[in-house]
């Protein structure tokens, strides 16, 4: 994989994730309690052998370039391995970027400074396992101009994406950018072949395309321009990603039998985080006993910055003449730093230095760090964000009613607490 160079979408401003997003770009967004949203892909780049990168921030970025800076200076530069975060500089106009293509096309120098014999560009904001070696590998082996992540999704979702058509050798024929009316698959009328965002392109290909065109966004504007013109192939996730067969390589002797079936379930995951119901989702994916997206894996980890805190304590107390306090977690991911004081966690993720105080009761909720919940407080199926002191019998998630007249609550019921909401007293 030396010859790829990996460009991260990472400027998002991820608008449908408001107030998740009022101080913080969409990669920058916490996910399953230690990590961010840049995490998985990075995660993804390592695992795949690829240590060039570049990423490209936009939106409120700082706490984005502060977690990179300290979680990712993994990289080696004399072994030509490097990971740059390239702040927007108008080097090509006055204008910030309009879109995909606009980004990669105001940083083309860099490309062109490396001139890889590949460009893999990835968005730095959606929830998957992927092993990118094997996606070049079937590009070269299509003899490709240009491949395209592809993903199942049902029709009713198909508005959401950029939606392709193929042909019965997985060439893409025609494509629309979410389409009112996406056209199904062929021989499954309900579902329809969503766009990843994630495309590889032959570089002396890509730089033509940049130079001569003035295009915004490479799915909305590019891909369509010329799929008549060139070799444009669609890559199959679920059919294709194969994380199995990587272990196969590296265990042939079956030793590790068991990541066969975690690896399996994992390599047909993707979800894209873009609103507040599909980002609960993903973390509620997380929990359970046999998760649908599993972080413990041991043969394709995910990475991120870690913090010094102590290990989480869980505080079983039964004082005279009172009911008995126990600090209990079940189904759920808990974080370093946090404190289980008399409270009961169900089916939740909570992330550093949460504190939840006695006779608590916190059901199917995704919880940022430095959080206290005080005593006799009910939640359920929320979000809240950082630096937050809920009052004693406070109550989220159960008068719907109450909610939202105080907080956003999405369509599914989903209530979001945002940022320092509750400030202490």
């Amino acid at each position: 994989m030396k010859d790829v160079l990996t460009v991260i979408m990472a400027g998002g401003r991820g608008r449908r994730l408001m107030p998740l997003t009022g101080d913080r770009s969409k990669p920058a967004v916490p996910f399953g309690g230690i990590y961010r949203l840049i995490d998985i892909p990075l995660s993804n780049c390592i695992n795949s052998q690829l240590y060039k990168i570049l990423i490209f921030p936009q939106y409120k970025s700082q706490s984005l370039v502060d977690h990179l800076e300290e979680g990712w200076n993994i990289f080696s530069g004399d072994l030509g391995h490097y990971l740059r975060i390239v702040a927007p500089q108008q080097r090509t106009g006055e204008e910030w970027y309009r879109g995909t293509a606009d980004c990669v096309r105001q940083n083309l120098y860099l490309i062109e400074h490396e001139m890889p014999r590949h460009v893999l560009i990835l968005s730095g904001d959606h929830v998957y396992k992927m092993d990118y070696s094997a996606f070049r590998d079937y590009h070269e082996k299509v003899e490709a101009d240009v491949t395209v992540a592809l993903f199942e999704v049902d029709r009713s979702q198909g508005s959401e994406f950029g939606i392709a058509e193929v042909d019965n050798n997985l060439r893409i024929r025609a494509w629309e950018e979410k389409p009112n009316e996406p056209k199904p698959i062929p021989d499954d009328p309900e579902r329809c072949l969503a766009s990843m965002g994630i495309y590889l392109f032959r570089t002396d290909l890509l730089l033509d395309l940049l130079h001569r065109t003035d295009y915004d966004d490479f799915g909305k504007d590019i891909i369509p321009r010329v799929i008549e013109k060139l070799r444009i192939h669609a890559y199959p996730y679920r059919r294709m990603n194969r994380i199995s067969d990587y272990i196969r390589q590296v265990d042939p002797d079956g030793v590790r039998r068991l990541h066969l079936v975690e690896a399996t379930r994992d390599s047909q995951y993707w979800r894209d985080v873009g609103t507040l119901d599909s980002y609960w989702n993903a973390n509620m994916d997380l929990t359970g006993v046999d998760p649908f997206f599993n972080l413990y894996g041991s043969l394709w980890p995910v990475r991120t910055r870690l913090r010094q805190y102590p290990p989480a304590k869980f505080v079983y107390n039964h004082p005279e003449h009172m009911e008995p306090r126990t600090g209990t977690a079940v189904d759920s991911l808990v974080s370093p730093g946090c404190i289980i004081s008399g409270g009961t966690v169900r089916s939740s993720v909570l992330s550093w230095d949460v504190t939840v105080r006695s006779w608590t009761q916190v059901d199917e909720s995704v919880i940022m760090d430095h959080v206290e919940v005080g005593r006799h407080c009910k939640i359920k199926k929320a979000i809240i964000d950082k630096e937050n002191v809920i009052p004693p019998y406070t109550e989220i998630g159960i008068n719907p009613q109450a909610d939202r007249e105080r907080f956003t609550v999405t369509p599914r019921g989903i209530v979001v607490v945002p940022k320092g909401y509750f400030r202490p007293k």
